[in-house]
């Protein structure tokens, strides 16, 4: 049926397969929304602080 090189390719193909999907899951359930929410985070205390030196500019 298979020859051993056309194995070997096989067992290639199926390894870098399964890695992709494992890190495509990795980076779609943790990385981007750990980005996303970290980001988000930072921007709102940026707003936070200017709002702050806005009100101590205008007292």
């Amino acid at each position: 049926m298979f020859e051993f090189d056309q194995y070997l390719g096989f067992l290639a193909f199926l390894t870098i397969l399964t890695i992709g999907f494992w890190l495509m899951i990795f980076l779609l359930t943790f990385v981007i929304p750990y980005w996303i929410f970290g980001s988000a985070i930072e921007r709102f205390k940026e707003i936070k602080e200017e709002r702050k030196a806005k009100r101590l500019a205008s007292k």
